[in-house]
């Protein structure tokens, strides 16, 4: 019963029971976590009749939600997110919360105050970040699908470092009720999961309107399952140039080699150019961060969490972020308070969001020629554990790519497309307009059907390079 979940939940499901099925990713979590730190908290007793695994920065009543900071030590929400309970309507058993970066603020999982969550293709690899522990959760087969946030990548930037798929959807189509904020212009709740028709089908159980978030839109749920077969002929897939030239040669041959499968499916392929994706890194670094600095501040030792002795109320504040908060997350809160301060607001924040409004009309441009836009997810594989954690400015690096789509608010995949010489997982990433979720799927389930790269899982226990 162990390759059960190598198998797609649809297929799993009618196999086996669901106390099976349940029992038997409880089993696969116990014999491997150790290793790879996945996960920072297992249920007792999941009732479902589908394993699931939900990032640690989404509330649960049955667990502590501690967004893997000390800072929030020994919190249980008083409700479930809406994404929860929706999960739960559907037939989910949520096995356990899943480790990340602190505040979901980092792109290896390495700034957990619980340790770093590890690569299941080399476990001396990151597993990316922030959604690392359930990115690894899935590519090591310990639960067939697993929940993350993106605020600029985490969801998809993980799975192509875990060869797995990874999925943000619109801003505001799914709800946020119950994420703990990180940067509230762009967090999105999204799946990981081993396949493209997995994903589709669980972003239509969680979708749609939520009176609980007033961001959530009431835009129609469509069926993202309904064009999965469809191919891609006719499609018009745009390729962006921009950033192609700074990759690795063995990234850039793994990506043209993908965008000649789009070509040989019959979609029409031509350069889809957005001159402003260069300046997303510090468009995301300053709005991410200024946004940080005003949802992190409720966290202050009073209300719950983590409390420190002062003998003044601003010594408790400051005794109990200073013990509770890590490195990374005080980096962030700082620089985002030194851009929102009095002087400098109108050079970083207000110039920042100018600037993200002109990428955002150049992809809606883009989007009046193509159907879908492609870029690598990542520029660079799975990196070493401890390689890039004193350089931040090279690790914010590896959000290249995917930040575009979080500061425009549009859908976004990573899917598998293959692997580089070290036989490490790389990808692709598909983009569509707002709302496209369904011909973003269209593209990707085609693309994966052609590849096959799903199939290939890491090893029973991870090798180090």
């Amino acid at each position: 019963m162990s390759g059960i979940l190598d198998l797609p939940f649809t297929e799993a499901r009618g196999q086996v029971s669901s106390e099976e099925y349940v029992a038997a990713s409880l089993r696969a979590i116990k014999e491997r976590n150790g290793e790879l730190n996945a996960f920072l908290r297992v249920s007792e007793a999941p009732n479902g009749t589908f394993p699931v695994a939900i990032k640690d920065n989404i509330v649960t009543t049955d667990m502590p939600t501690t967004c893997a900071s000390r800072i929030l030590g020994g919190f249980v929400s008083p409700f479930d997110a809406t994404v929860v309970n929706r999960l739960r309507k559907g037939g989910a058993a949520i096995v356990g919360k899943t480790n990340l970066d602190e505040f979901a603020m980092g792109s290896s999982t390495e700034h957990s105050a619980f340790g770093p969550t590890r690569n299941p293709w080399d476990t001396s690899r990151v597993a990316g970040g922030s959604s690392g522990g359930s990115a690894a959760a899935v590519a090591a087969r310990l639960v067939p699908a697993a929940f993350g946030s993106d605020t600029g990548g985490s969801v998809r930037q993980p799975a192509a470092l875990c060869g797995i798929v990874g999925v943000k959807p619109t801003w505001g189509r799914v709800s946020r009720s119950g994420l703990v904020a990180f940067a509230s212009s762009l967090d999105q709740i999204g799946p990981l999961t081993k396949t493209v028709r997995e994903s589709a089908e669980l972003l239509g159980m969680i979708a749609g309107h939520d009176p609980l978030d007033s961001t959530c839109s009431g835009h129609p749920v469509d069926d993202y399952t309904a064009d999965l077969d469809r191919g891609v002929r006719g499609l018009r897939v745009g390729v962006i140039p921009e950033g192609l030239d700074k990759l690795a040669s063995e990234v850039r041959k793994n990506f043209d080699d993908a965008v000649n499968v789009f070509r040989r499916g019959g979609a029409k392929v031509a350069d889809a150019h957005v001159p402003s994706l260069g300046y997303s890194i510090a468009i995301y670094y300053v709005v991410a961060n200024a946004e940080a600095s005003a949802n992190l501040a409720r966290f202050d030792g009073i209300r719950y969490g983590k409390r420190e002795a002062g003998a003044t109320l601003d010594g408790v504040y400051f005794a109990s972020r200073g013990a509770g908060f890590g490195a990374e997350v005080k980096r962030r809160i700082m620089l985002g308070t030194f851009a929102l301060s009095s002087g400098y607001y109108d050079a970083y924040y207000g110039r920042a969001q100018r600037v993200r409004a002109r990428l955002r009309a150049e992809l809606e441009e883009a989007f009046r020629d193509f159907d879908v836009l492609l870029t690598p997810t990542s520029p660079e594989a799975a990196f070493r554990i401890g390689e890039k954690i004193d350089d931040p400015l090279t690790m914010y690096l590896n959000d290249i790519f995917t930040t575009p789509a979080s500061l425009s608010g549009i859908p976004a995949m990573s899917v598998p497309s293959g692997f580089n010489s070290e036989g490490l997982p790389l990808a692709l990433q598909i983009m569509a307009p707002h709302f496209g979720e369904t011909v973003m799927f269209r593209a990707g389930a085609f693309f994966e059907g052609e590849t096959g790269y799903w199939k290939r899982r890491p090893p029973a226990r991870g090798r180090e390079c």
